[in-house]
C-alpha cells in the first residue's frame, strides 16, 4: 500500500468532543510508544498521524509529536510528488510550531495536504504556499 492509500484509509477519522477519545487517534500515539490514553485526541496529532502512516508502511519516520521534527527526515525536494511530506510553519516561520501532512497537489498559491488534525479530523485541506518550510521525500526502510 502506498503512503497516500494508507493515509486515505483514515480519511474522516475525527476527534470526539468531551472526555471520550477516538481510539484510532489514540493508536497513532501508541504505535510510537506514547501513552495515548494520557495524551487524548485533543493533543496536536498531525505528526502522530504522519508517523503512524509512515511507520506502518515501513517508511522512515520522525517518532516525535512536533511537526518540525520532519524537517530532518528523508530528503528535501524542490519538486514534490504525491505522498511526499509537507512541513508548514504555524504562527511565524521562526516559531517552533508547525503542521505536517502528505502532499496531494499544488496550485499557483496553495498546497493541498492530506493530514491529521485538520479541522480536528483526517482530511485534505489547502494551505498558502508561503507557509511551506520544506517538502521531504521519504524512503522505505532498507532503501536509499
Amino acid at each position: 500500500m502506498s503512503l497516500i492509500q494508507k493515509a486515505l484509509s483514515q480519511y474522516g477519522v475525527r476527534e470526539v468532543d468531551g472526555k471520550i477519545d477516538n481510539p484510532q487517534i489514540v493508536s497513532y500515539f501508541e504505535i510510537l510508544g506514547y501513552e495515548g490514553n494520557k495524551l487524548h485526541d485533543e493533543t496536536a496529532w498531525c505528526s502522530a498521524f504522519v508517523n503512524w502512516v509512515s511507520k506502518t508502511e515501513n517508511y522512515t519516520y520522525s517518532g516525535k509529536l512536533n511537526a518540525r521534527s520532519w524537517l530532518t527526515i528523508g530528503e528535501s525536494t524542490a519538486v514534490p510528488a504525491q505522498g511526499d511530506i509537507v512541513v508548514l510553519w504555524r504562527e511565524s516561520p521562526s516559531s517552533w510550531k508547525g503542521h505536517v501532512g502528505f502532499f496531494i497537489k499544488q496550485t499557483k498559491r496553495y498546497v493541498y495536504i492530506l493530514g491529521g488534525n485538520q479541522n480536528n479530523r483526517v482530511s485534505i485541506k489547502a494551505y498558502p504556499k508561503n507557509r511551506v518550510l520544506d517538502y521531504r521525500k521519504l524512503s522505505k526502510h532498507g532503501e536509499n
